[in-house]
């Protein structure tokens, strides 16, 4: 423990708030991406992590430092979300939660209940390493489908998966954190790997978006991202084609309704979706590719939104779309429904009023 910290330790135990803060504020990041891999939403994590420092504050004076402030943090972390996960429904995606749809006019009903995985508004924590091989790492460890997949782990297994192999602590480390000895711990961790590699193979899992992102370059995702921005501003079906796998999958939490299927993507796309225009905005979610969709209040009038000409009208935010690749190919798109997941990205409620030309400079390798 270097001088400053044990003086920002000391005055902190004599109520020194601002003390406190600075000791708590270059942990407080990753403690939050941590609570999201563990709970599968922002609300939650949001939740355990005010929980943690408060329970940090009022703990301080327990704190002996024979353990590093670091670690005594995710041990604090680690049981607020162990007791926020207990009886709880566990967090899903579309397809995990019901058999995909044929009707492109029967959505469903939304379903309210907290089971939605939600996207997460960064890339990742932030990470003072210059190794792009570190930044991709970091985005990996926050892309949806992982996150999915350890919400099937128990509790107990995914926070050590987490905390051994993404956070990087030793057994002995998170045998403290979660009072048991290093052979359990190292059992837990051979079964969540275990578990793990089977929901990938029996999920056919896409390949992880930091090696597609890798593999694209920067030149590749410009133009990825301005062909899907084209594609969908123009209702564009060829061209829209020409971008998704075959078995493309469209999901649109919270209603239940999930299309597989390019055909069924694209029948959903043609017959609702692009019944309205829209203007699309690049962004990132979860280190992955992704789009503020704005949807306009005027119906398409003949050929002229086919020519990029909206209209008339407000485009209103509807959805975050989390895009996931294959090979190139756009495997799953995930839109996002929920206002409150808007708010978390902080993004305008509604587009510009005139038409802006899509960037893509955020999503190049060297973010």
């Amino acid at each position: 423990m270097g001088n400053t910290e044990a003086n920002l330790i000391a005055a902190a135990r004599h109520g020194d708030e601002a003390a406190f803060e600075k000791l708590v504020a270059a942990h407080q990041r990753r403690l939050h991406a941590y609570c999201y891999r563990m709970l599968g939403s922002v609300h939650d994590a949001d939740d355990a992590l005010q929980e943690t420092l408060l329970a940090a504050w009022r703990g301080l004076g327990t704190f002996e430092g024979r353990s590093e402030l670091r670690t005594w943090l995710y041990r604090i972390a680690t049981h607020a979300c162990l007791r926020l996960t207990a009886g709880r429904r566990r967090r899903v995606l579309s397809p995990e939660h019901g058999p995909p749809r044929t009707d492109v006019y029967d959505l469903g009903e939304p379903v309210t209940e907290p089971v939605w995985l939600e996207p997460y508004p960064e890339a990742g924590p932030a990470d003072d390493s210059t190794s792009p091989e570190a930044r991709y790492q970091k985005r990996e460890s926050v892309e949806l489908a992982f996150v999915a997949a350890l919400q099937h782990l128990p509790a107990s297994q995914r926070a050590v998966l987490i905390l051994r192999e993404v956070l990087q602590f030793s057994a002995a480390e998170v045998a403290q954190m979660l009072d048991r000895s290093v052979p359990s711990v190292n059992s837990s961790l051979q079964r969540a790997r275990k578990a793990m590699a089977e929901h990938h193979a029996d999920h056919h899992a896409a390949t992880s978006q930091r090696d597609e992102l890798r593999a694209l370059g920067e030149e590749g995702q410009r133009q990825l991202v301005a062909a899907f921005v084209q594609a969908w501003e123009r209702a564009d079906v060829p061209a829209m084609v020409a971008l998704l796998a075959e078995d493309a999958r469209f999901g649109m939490p919270p209603l239940p309704a999930w299309f597989r299927g390019r055909a069924d993507v694209m029948r959903f796309m043609a017959e609702r979706m692009w019944a309205t225009p829209w203007r699309l905005v690049p962004m990132t979610a979860n280190g992955q590719l992704a789009f503020a969709c704005y949807q306009g209040d005027t119906a398409h009038q003949g050929d002229t939104a086919h020519q990029g000409d909206t209209g008339p009208g407000r485009f209103r935010l509807s959805a975050v779309n989390v895009v996931t690749l294959r090979a190139g190919r756009i495997a799953e798109l995930t839109g996002f429904l929920d206002p409150a997941i808007h708010r978390q990205f902080g993004l305008d409620p509604e587009a510009p009023e005139g038409p802006e030309a899509p960037e893509a400079n955020e999503f190049a390798e060297s973010r």
